[in-house]
């Protein structure tokens, strides 16, 4: 389920943004990390283009946009838009979505939606939740550098004329949201409806709150660890995130609003009010209401109502799917658990399901016998690790091109500006007139020195091998997921016939 966040600088420091791309950074403090010899360590992991730049650097392009057009002058100024669009996780396994294609995403969303501004594309493998969400950063100089098409969604001359700087007002938040959603239906990736808010709305200082929190917690719980003592409390939740489980727990299981407000008050003390159609909810212990509308949509009184008679219907649960395999539940270890006689009779319906289902698999694929599917789970088992090791090693070697090309632009569009310097009567402040140009170019040449790179390779070429890494990537990596896929659904089918001969076993010596 892509989502898209806007933030607005007003930094005139325009590297700065290009080394939070590239460099890594800490998560709370936000300054540059590291190595033991004083570097900044560059990502694990990122692709990076710049469009409507010319020949010049994403922060050249925009401080000569705001010397040629007069702006961008005060301090208050907001000099450039940063819009990020982060996938769901799941696209990744379910829906083949790779960094490339992110990219590719990004960088179409950005020619259709921030034409005429200077502009970075950078996609990065994660957050910083380490969800494994891949989110593409799109960051554009504030002021358009050309007149463009004048569009249907454009209402203002500022949306297409040259000079003008870009505003992110509602009605162009309401438009992007469309445009992800859009994008995200013709990729064939997982995505939800941005017009209409979400289930549960996490604000920005409630996510940094539950950082904040988790990390607190880990560091007394590895002093617990360390004297010997057990920790209570694993993961960090935040009062309203407490608040969602206690709701929810009681939503899924009241049958009308009355029995909805004397559950939450009788299991957790929570008061429930309606004020002007809106729901508030006030936890024990706090004095203050905390309104539906900071926790989520779900809370809300109209959803609220629709889940409360949907469980006064009891609809159906959902079926088993077809393509999937389901794992055998070891019924008498769960009744020893303390599990009831419902589960036990919902448990054999699943191991009847599943074993059905693992039948029908083994008999398509011609492998009842035994050694036919060991053989045939080693030759997915060599085949999944091989390919895997060739997509990590093009991963890396596309990595390195990238940076190099990177670098080879940035060398190559300062040069003159070097160059300049050191016939500068000036020098100090020529290079402080000049500061991102001098920046990136001795970025570039520290790069060239590290690597041992004494001749600049042709960009053509650079361009050229890239491709073809991508190429054999996507070849690799096809096998890579083909072969997992398979290898899962074996191993689970191996794994439910043993169970199923050995709860056997017994019931034959009973009998």
């Amino acid at each position: 389920m892509a989502t898209l966040k806007h933030i607005a600088s007003k930094n005139s420091d325009y590297t700065a943004i290009e080394a939070y791309l590239v460099y890594q950074h800490d998560a709370f403090t936000g300054k540059q990390l590291l190595d033991e010899h004083g570097k900044p360590k560059l990502r694990d992991s990122y692709l990076l283009d710049i469009l409507e730049c010319g020949e010049f650097s994403f922060a050249t392009a925009c401080l000569l946009a705001n010397r040629r057009y007069g702006k961008n002058t005060q301090h208050g100024d907001i000099k450039s838009h940063q819009y990020i669009i982060s996938f769901d996780p799941r696209d990744a396994a379910d829906n083949g979505l790779t960094m490339e294609k992110a990219q590719a995403l990004g960088l179409k969303f950005c020619e259709e939606n921030f034409p005429g501004h200077p502009a970075i594309v950078c996609t990065h493998p994660d957050g910083h939740n380490h969800s494994g969400n891949i989110h593409v950063h799109i960051v554009i100089g504030s002021i358009r550098t050309r007149e463009v098409e004048r569009k249907p969604y454009m209402q203002k001359p500022r949306d297409w004329r040259e000079g003008m700087k870009h505003s992110s007002t509602a009605q162009t938040m309401r438009h992007l949201r469309v445009e992800v959603m859009e994008l995200c239906e013709g990729a064939g990736l997982y995505q939800i409806d941005l017009l209409n808010g979400s289930k549960e709305r996490v604000s920005e200082a409630e996510y940094w709150a539950r950082r904040r929190g988790q990390l607190k917690l880990d560091r007394e719980n590895a002093a617990l660890t360390a004297a010997g003592q057990p920790s209570q409390q694993k993961k960090f939740e935040t009062v309203k995130d407490t608040l969602r489980k206690q709701i929810s727990s009681v939503l899924y299981r009241a049958t009308s609003f009355e029995d909805f407000s004397a559950k939450l008050l009788q299991q957790y003390g929570i008061a429930v009010k309606e004020s002007r159609g809106q729901l508030s909810y006030l936890p024990s212990g706090r004095t203050r209401f905390i309104r539906a509308k900071h926790l989520g949509d779900k809370f809300d009184k109209a959803a609220v109502l629709v889940t409360l008679q949907a469980n006064a219907e009891r609809k159906p649960k959902a079926q088993f799917k077809q393509d999937t395999i389901g794992k055998l539940v070891d019924i008498q270890a769960k009744l020893k658990q303390g599990k009831g006689i419902g589960y036990e009779r919902w448990a054999k319906k699943h191991n009847l399901k599943a074993m059905a289902q693992t039948l029908i698999l083994l008999e398509k694929k011609g492998l009842t016998d035994e050694d036919a599917l060991d053989q045939r789970i080693a030759e997915l088992d060599t085949k999944f690790h091989e390919s895997l090791t060739v997509v990590k090693d093009l991963e890396g070697r596309m990595k390195a091109n990238k940076e190099l090309r990177y670098h080879v632009a940035a060398y190559t569009s300062t040069k003159s500006v070097a160059q300049q310097l050191k016939a500068a009567k000036r020098p100090a402040a020529f290079e402080e007139q000049h500061r991102a140009e001098l920046t990136a170019h001795r970025a570039a040449a520290a790069y060239f020195k590290a690597n041992d790179i004494t001749k600049l390779p042709s960009p053509k070429k650079l361009e050229a091998e890239y491709a073809q890494l991508v190429s054999e990537k996507a070849k690799f990596y096809e096998q890579y997921k083909e072969a997992k896929e398979e290898l899962f659904k074996l191993k689970t089918a191996k794994q439910n016939v043993a169970s199923y001969f050995r709860e056997e076993e017994p019931a034959q010596q009973e009998r």
